[in-house]
């Protein structure tokens, strides 16, 4: 389960994903700042009605859908580090094991910091606000129920058993990679 969560942090580094969600967030400001000079353009311009009227429209709906798209980009990141953290550990039922084991966690024990401060609720391998697992428009992150899903999907593609309770254990489901996935074992003839 650990190498798991840690392959998947290390896939949000390889993927960059620092890096999206800053342009991602400076987009998003960006459109709210256009969105508030409507607004003071609308209080002190000479405008029409219909006017003032598209004006107040795109003021309400410009940081809304800047918000949808933000948040979009942040599950569909989360998936693909899933995937490749997945790949890169060797088996996917251990971060479908650690997600599981976390998100039971965030149902049970409250996380004041979190709910103090949602803006950084995306830092977080799950949501930590709610312990609902419904796909959401206002979540940073996809369901732990959908992401195991993808996870035990891609177990499938690597030709590994998908079994919750032997990755708890630590058991590995197969003996050796499977044709055309990689060898991630150490090999006899490699220095170090």
């Amino acid at each position: 389960e650990l190498a798991g969560v840690i392959a998947h942090e290390l896939s949000h580094v390889k993927n960059r994903d620092t890096l999206t969600m800053t342009v991602a967030a400076t987009m998003a400001g960006a459109i709210s700042m256009i969105a508030n000079w409507l607004q003071v353009s609308a209080l002190f311009g000479n405008r029409t009605g219909k006017g003032r009227l598209a004006t107040f429209a795109a003021m309400l709906i410009a940081p809304f859908a800047a918000m949808l798209v933000q948040m979009a980009i942040s599950r569909s990141r989360e998936y693909q580090a899933d995937r490749l953290g997945a790949m890169l550990c060797g088996n996917p039922a251990w971060l479908a094991s650690a997600l599981a084991k976390i998100n039971e966690a965030v149902r049970r024990i409250p996380n004041a910091t979190a709910s103090d401060a949602p803006a950084t609720a995306h830092l977080f391998i799950v949501n930590p606000l709610s312990g609902r697992g419904l796909d959401s428009l206002f979540t940073t992150h996809p369901s732990t129920e959908n992401r195991i899903a993808e996870l035990r999907k891609l177990a499938a593609e690597m030709g590994l058993a998908f079994d919750l309770n032997s990755a708890r254990s630590g058991q590995v489901a197969r003996a050796g990679p499977t044709a055309g996935q990689p060898d991630w074992s150490p090999s006899r003839g490699s220095r170090g």
